[in-house]
């Protein structure tokens, strides 16, 4: 009877050590036969006297010898060979032994690949974040269009729907704010904090997901006249934006002699960026229409969308441009009312009791000797007759003041709103453009920046600032970090013009661009 442990190994294979020994053994007699045979065969021939050798015997005795030694070279060349045929068999079984896979060698090889680790509760949750983001950036994108052909009743039912998703979203980066600094602190709360994340960002992607038909109804992409009217729509806002490229090229420049170079930093770059998307809009314009002339009718509509995902993109990076001017030109006349109303609130807090301020009275003394030192050198910076970023002087202001009042309104309020706004936007478009790298992290950051500034407390637009830089410094490094994640050839005008940049904007996924947009509704 076979035991269980000796029924679980596997077959014991013979040993080959034997067999090459025992051929050695056979190789070595081989030879000891050749060596003894002519001595054996000259012992059978008759005995022959020879009483004197002369010439015709020594001649004769020469080639006797020599096939003598000729006999000799088979029997030790045998020998040898079996020699060498003993040792390669033992080489190759000591390998063997060294390159056997079972349990306790000394070279075990790795175990085979397999599949990767499912993604943790942790990155599924932004995971969910990023991609039910993505959609309702493509919906919008989408809605507009389709605004721009119906006019706005027609596209009420998908707009409430959008919201709504929007709303479920907005919850859902709200616990992942609070999640990102620790509340709840309990590991089970934690995990059901996750879990309803992923929950609400579902819920959002099948809010939209109840009107994608119905949308797709509404458009009519894959019908000629839908397709046709869509077409005429894109066309039309393409050329009203290299109208306006051109127009803030100029106004670019302006700005760039105006102020110090930190006050056009946000949009550095914007125009080229808007020229690479209208170069691939252009491209997918054209093949659309000779999809639709070929009566392909849905690549026609996929190459479409594609273009209205890249004309958006463009419009963010013109609209950034005209922001940022007329967010500069604000600033620059907000600073001396707020140089006013900041030395007006810091000798209101000097002439009232230390108590009341609620801060102990030698910390209370610091935070108002700094304010007077910032406002000084604001005052320094802006007589000097030298171009700055009034923007940045507005903010240290803000901040410098805040430190000493934190409750305020008038004047600080209005430039801390300004500030923050800005701030938020320029993160809005950083993310919109590049969400096709762009992390959870910085959305969430954008996100609960805005939450703050729709709520209107004045004592929390300092905050929004922050966390409105946090999440564009956040997006930079993304950007930095992943670089264009397109590496298709370069096909010329024709071919992957604009691709890369598409790619990186999220407008067309890296795998496959040809395969059109990631659906919005």
């Amino acid at each position: 009877m076979t035991s269980s442990l000796s029924r679980g190994r596997p077959p014991r294979v013979p040993s080959h050590i034997s067999v090459r020994v025992a051929h050695a053994v056979l190789g070595a007699a081989a030879g000891l036969v050749w060596l003894v045979l002519p001595g054996m065969t000259s012992q059978n021939e008759a005995p022959v006297a020879i009483k004197e050798p002369g010439p015709a015997a020594s001649a004769a005795a020469a080639p006797a010898d020599e096939a003598s030694g000729t006999d000799l070279v088979l029997p030790v060349a045998a020998v040898g060979a079996a020699g060498l045929l003993a040792g390669y068999g033992y080489i190759r079984r000591v390998r063997r032994t060294r390159d056997r896979t079972t349990p306790g060698s000394a070279a075990t090889p790795p175990p085979p690949a397999s599949d990767p680790p499912p993604a943790g509760p942790d990155e599924e949750a932004r995971e969910a974040l990023v991609l039910a983001d993505d959609r309702l950036r493509a919906a919008r994108a989408e809605l507009g269009f389709a605004e721009a052909r119906y006019g706005p009743e027609a596209v009420a039912p998908f707009a409430a729907a959008l919201a709504q998703a929007g709303h479920e979203w907005a919850v859902a980066a709200r616990m992942r704010q609070r999640y990102d600094h620790g509340e709840p602190a309990e590991e089970a709360a934690r995990r059901h904090t996750l879990a309803g994340i992923v929950g609400r960002c579902a819920e959002a992607e099948r809010r939209l997901d109840a009107e994608a038909e119905d949308f797709a109804r509404l458009r009519r992409l894959t019908e000629n006249e839908g397709l046709e009217a869509a077409l005429t729509v894109a066309e039309e806002r393409f050329r009203e934006l290299a109208g306006r490229a051109l127009a803030a090229d100029s106004v670019l420049a302006g700005l760039r002699e105006r102020y110090a170079p930190t006050a056009t930093a946000a949009v550095v770059g914007n125009l080229e960026q808007a020229k690479d998307r209208l170069l691939f809009s252009t491209t997918r314009l054209n093949r659309a229409r000779q999809s639709a002339d070929a009566d392909d009718m849905d690549r026609a509509a996929r190459q479409l969308r594609s273009a209205e995902g890249a004309v958006t993109q463009a419009a963010v990076f013109v609209d950034g441009v005209e922001r940022r001017a007329g967010e500069l030109r604000a600033a620059e006349e907000t600073v001396p009312a707020a140089l006013t109303g900041a030395q007006a609130e810091l000798a209101r807090v000097r002439r009232q009791a230390p108590a009341d301020s609620g801060t102990p009275e030698g910390e209370l003394r610091s935070r108002l000797l700094n304010a007077d030192a910032v406002l000084a050198s604001v005052r320094q910076e802006i007589t000097a007759r030298r171009p700055y970023d009034p923007m940045a002087v507005l903010r240290r202001i803000v901040r410098a003041v805040g430190a000493a009042v934190p409750e305020r309104g008038g004047v600080l309020g209005a430039a801390a709103l300004l500030v923050a706004r800005a701030s938020a936007d320029a993160a809005e478009d950083r993310v919109a453009t590049h969400r096709g790298v762009v992390g959870a992290t910085a959305r969430t950051r954008l996100a609960e920046a805005r939450r703050l500034l729709a709520d209107g407390d004045p004592a929390d637009r300092t905050a929004a600032d922050a966390l409105a830089l946090e999440a564009l410094d956040l997006a930079e490094r993304d950007v930095l970090a992943h670089g264009t994640p397109y590496t298709g050839p370069d096909a010329g005008p024709e071919g992957a013009a604009g691709t890369g940049g598409a790619v990186l904007g999220g407008v067309v996924p890296a795998a496959d661009p040809e395969s059109g947009p990631p659906s919005g509704f």
